[in-house]
């Protein structure tokens, strides 16, 4: 079973920063993009940063600047830095992988269960 775990989201005052971090387990073959998204009430889900083979990166206009997606080697273990946070920030964040789970050589996105962020004013 594949599954995607988030951790480091809370509740901080507007300039701060938190870093959030997925760690990705089970029977991996490939992984092609990770990603991060973000759900704000009454609002619909949103990319906010994305990173794919090779390292190339995207980022939603609201974030550039601001945010940083990385990963480690193997991809399984991405992180979200989020700096210079302000109220409109505040979201559930999810963690997001399109990947193959082993021997299926297809290729299928897999979701984590969201992380809260909340930015005070």
């Amino acid at each position: 079973q594949v599954q995607l775990v988030e951790s480091g989201g809370g509740l901080v005052q507007a300039g701060g920063s938190l870093r959030l971090s997925c760690v990705l387990s089970g029977s991996i073959d490939n992984i092609n993009i990770n990603a991060w998204y973000r759900q704000a009430p009454g609002k619909q889900r949103e990319l906010v940063a994305s990173i794919v083979t090779g390292g190339g990166t995207n980022y939603a206009d609201s974030v550039k600047g601001r945010f940083t997606i990385s990963t480690d080697n193997a991809r399984k273990t991405v992180y979200l830095q989020m700096n210079s946070l302000t109220p409109e920030d505040t979201a559930v964040y999810y963690c997001n992988a399109r990947l193959m789970v082993r021997s299926t050589y297809r290729w299928s996105d897999y979701w984590g269960q969201g992380t809260q962020v909340t930015v005070s004013s």
